[in-house]
C-alpha cells in the first residue's frame, strides 16, 4: 500500500472501551445484592460485640435504678418488701416530706461543703505533684509512679483501718507526733471523732489521700502533651513561670483538669465507704452524707420508699453534672 494509498484510507479507528461484561456467574450485576447483604453484616458486627456488655449494665445498673424509681412512688415497708403485705402507691408524698424536712437540708449542705473541701484539695495537691513530676528524673518519677498506683490500688477496707490506727485515740501516730511537737501531752489520748468537724478532717485526708494517684497520674499525661517550644519561647520573651503556666501550660491541660474535676465532684459527693468503715460501721447522725442518710432511712427506718426516693434525689442533683461531663467529652472528641 502506497502513501497516497494510506492518506485516503484515514486515520485507524479508534478503539472503544467496552463496559463490564454482564453475563456469566460472577458479574457486578449479580453480586450486588451479595455485596448488599455484606455491608449490612458489617454495619451490624459492632452492635453484637458491645451487645453482652450492654446487657451487663442493664442488670447491673438499668434494672435498679428503675427499681428505685418505682419504690419512691411506693410506701414500702419491711413486710411488703419480704411479700408479706401490700405495697400502696403515694403518688409524690414520699418527695414532699422528704424535700419539707430541715434535717434532708442540713445533710444536703454537710454533703456540699465536704464534696467541695475534697474535690479543691484533691485537684490542688494533684495538679502540684505532677508539676513536680516534670522536673524529677526518670528514676524517682518511675518510684514515685509506683508508689501511687500501689496507693491507687489499696482496698478501701486496708486503708480506713490504716487511717483509724493513724487517728487512735490511744495508740494513734497523730496524737504522737502532735505531743512530740507541741510538747503539750493533752494530745495523747485525744479522740479526733468528738468533734464532727475534727472528724471529717481525717476522713478528708482518706478521700482526699485515696484519689490523688488517679489526679496526679492523668494531670502528669495531659503535661506532657504542651509543646515545649511554646513554653521556651514565652519565657524567652520575659514571661515568669506563672505566666507561662497561666498563658501556655494552663489552655493545654484545662480540658482534661475539668474532666477529672467533675469526675472529683461525682466521686466525692457519693462517698459513703470511708466514713461507714472510720465509724465502725455505725455513723453518727452528725456524720451523715446524702447517701449515709439515704442508706439509715430505708434499713434503720425500715422506710424502704424513703430512702429510694433520697436516693433518686441525689441521682437528679448529679445529672446535671453528668451532662457537664459529658459535654466535655464531647470537645475534646472522646465521644462522637
Amino acid at each position: 500500500m502506497t502513501a497516497a494509498d494510506t492518506k485516503a484510507a484515514g486515520p485507524p479507528p479508534v478503539p472503544v472501551p467496552r463496559g463490564p461484561e454482564v453475563t456469566g456467574p460472577s458479574s457486578p450485576v449479580k453480586d450486588a445484592p451479595r455485596a448488599k447483604r455484606q455491608r449490612k453484616k458489617g454495619e451490624l458486627l459492632p452492635y453484637f460485640l458491645i451487645l453482652p456488655a450492654i446487657l451487663a449494665i442493664a442488670a447491673v445498673y438499668v434494672y435498679p435504678l428503675a427499681k428505685t424509681v418505682i419504690m419512691s412512688f411506693q410506701d414500702m415497708g419491711r413486710a411488703a418488701l419480704w411479700g408479706n403485705g401490700e405495697t400502696p402507691w403515694v403518688g409524690f408524698d414520699q418527695f414532699t416530706n422528704i424535700l419539707g424536712d430541715p434535717e434532708f437540708w442540713q445533710v444536703t449542705g454537710r454533703t456540699i461543703v465536704f464534696m467541695a473541701v475534697c474535690v479543691v484539695l484533691t485537684m490542688g495537691i494533684g495538679l502540684l505533684i505532677s508539676l513536680m513530676m516534670l522536673r524529677l528524673s526518670t528514676w524517682a518519677r518511675l518510684i514515685l509512679t509506683v508508689a501511687l498506683i500501689a496507693a491507687w490500688s489499696m482496698p478501701l477496707m486496708v486503708a480506713a483501718s490504716v487511717f483509724r490506727w493513724l487517728a487512735d485515740s490511744d495508740y494513734g501516730l497523730i496524737n504522737t507526733l502532735l505531743a512530740d511537737l507541741t510538747g503539750d501531752e493533752k494530745w495523747l489520748g485525744h479522740n479526733w471523732f468528738l468533734d464532727p468537724w475534727q472528724g471529717f478532717g481525717i476522713i478528708t485526708l482518706l478521700v482526699v489521700w485515696g484519689a490523688i494517684p488517679f489526679v496526679v497520674i492523668t494531670m502528669y499525661a495531659a503535661l506532657t502533651q504542651v509543646p515545649k517550644e511554646l513554653e521556651e519561647a514565652a519565657s524567652l520573651d520575659g514571661a515568669t513561670a506563672f505566666g507561662v503556666f497561666r498563658y501556655v501550660t494552663w489552655p493545654v491541660i484545662k480540658p482534661v483538669f475539668t474532666m477529672v474535676a467533675t469526675l472529683s465532684v461525682i466521686w466525692d459527693f457519693n462517698v459513703f465507704g470511708q466514713i461507714w468503715l472510720l465509724r465502725g460501721n455505725k455513723p453518727e447522725p452528725e456524720y451523715e452524707t446524702l447517701g449515709l442518710y439515704s442508706f439509715s432511712k430505708a434499713f434503720e427506718s425500715t422506710s424502704f420508699s424513703q430512702g429510694s426516693a433520697i436516693a433518686l434525689i441525689t441521682v437528679l442533683m448529679l445529672s446535671g453534672v453528668a451532662v457537664y461531663y459529658l459535654r466535655q467529652l464531647i470537645k475534646t472528641g472522646e465521644v462522637e
